[in-house]
Parts: structure tokens; sequence; C-alpha cells
């Protein structure tokens, strides 16, 4: 009979490793799902956001995606880092999320949608910075979420895997099962319709685009938490 793992000491937890945190999630330590949560809202974030037309949606999706991985923590096997396991989980929440938008839409006699939902929104940013660098950040961000954000969404998903999350082609592929061409030329779309100058100017900076952290991460976490507690996922 396997001894049942410790729960981990609530002060180290930004510096335990992602494995150990799993391991202490499967014990139903509250703590290690809220600092895995923590840890993967930002990645988990964009790329619901790079399927979906919306944040709301996006937001909806990745908390989908967590209920339906920490329920199933049986099924996983560890073959795969816990977050590369949890992208795909998401990949496919957001998949079905769009499917059943445009399923809703094609009934609906009358489709009224928020412009400002789905167009570009700018987060605070988190502590305090000068005016003129607060104005240019914000500015910076805007710019690159509304070139992103135009872009189709099988070019979208490709290019955050890419730029912000640091994938390399091949994981891409195997992420989204498509033949790394495939891959390769949906990056290569992605950028041409992107402005070169765009692109010249602001390299290194997709980092700040499509942002999930601060209170918003936080909550996203209380949200998570309160649907586990009734699901008696924390019931030892």
């Amino acid at each position: 009979m396997k001894p049942t793992p410790s729960p981990l000491p609530d002060f180290s937890l930004r510096d335990v490793e992602e494995a150990m945190l799993v391991t202490a999630a499967r014990a139903k330590d509250e703590a290690a799902v809220r600092e895995l949560i923590r840890r993967l809202n930002p990645r988990l974030f964009r790329v619901a956001r790079g399927i979906l037309d919306t944040n709301a949606d996006a937001e909806d999706a990745v908390q989908d995606a967590y209920l339906a991985a920490f329920t199933r923590l049986d099924q996983f096997r560890g073959e795969s880092r816990f977050s590369t396991w949890l992208i795909r989980i998401t990949i496919n929440a957001a998949r079905m999320r769009a499917r059943a938008t445009r399923l809703e839409e094609e009934h609906d006699t009358v489709v009224e949608r928020d412009a400002a939902d789905s167009a570009v929104v700018i987060f605070p940013g988190n502590g305090f910075e000068g005016s003129e660098a607060a104005l240019g950040r914000s500015q910076i961000s805007t710019m690159l979420e509304a070139a992103v954000a135009g872009l189709p969404a099988e070019l979208r998903l490709v290019f955050l895997l890419h730029e912000v999350e640091g994938l390399g082609l091949l994981a891409i592929a195997r992420t989204l099962s498509l033949n790394p061409i495939t891959v390769r030329t949906r990056l290569y779309r992605a950028r041409k319709r992107l402005r070169a100058e765009l692109q010249a100017r602001l390299m290194g900076g997709f980092q700040a685009i499509f942002p999930f952290d601060g209170a918003r991460c936080a909550h996203m976490a209380d949200r998570v938490i309160a649907d586990l507690r009734r699901k008696e996922f924390f019931r030892k």
C-alpha cells in the first residue's frame, strides 16, 4: 500500500518543482492546487485566447480545463510535463467552446456581439510606474494585441504558442496534432500578416499581450477551488 504524500509547506511553494506540486495536488493539497493555477494561468489563458474571440470565453475555457485536469489527476501518467498535459486539455476545452459558440450564432436570428468584449482589452499592470512609461507600455500592448487578435484563429494559436510560450515547431505540432510543415506554414503566414515595422519595433515584447495576472489570476484560483470543493475534490 502506497503511503499518502504529505502536504507541502506553504512558505516554499513558489520554489517547489512542478512535479512535487502535482504530487501534493494528488493528495488534495489546496495550496499546491492554487500554486499550479497561479503558475499556469498566463500560459493557459493565452492558449485559450488564441482559439476564442473573447477574453470571457477564454477564461471560461481555462476554468473548464482546470476542473477537468484536477478531477482526473489519476489519468495523468507523467509521460510529459503537467503543464503540457494541461495545455492539451485547454486546447480541447477552448475548441469545444468555440464550436458551441458557432452553433449558437448559426441558430440565432439576431446576434448582438459586444464589440468591447471581442476587442482588445487593456488590463492594469502590476505596481507603479511613471506616466510616460505607463503610457508607452499601454500603447505597445494595445498595438500588439490588436495585431495578434486580428489574425485568424488557426494562425493566432500557432503564433502565440511559438512567440509567447517559446514552444518549438515540433512541440507545437505534437500539441496540436499537426504536421510540422503545416505549423511552419501557419507561423510564416501569421508573421507575414503582421506589419513588418511592428515586428521590428517590438520583437521580444509579445510577452506583454493577453495578460492574466494580479487580481484576475487570484480570482481564477478562487473560482476553481470553489468548484473543486463542490465536487468534494478536497475530501480525504
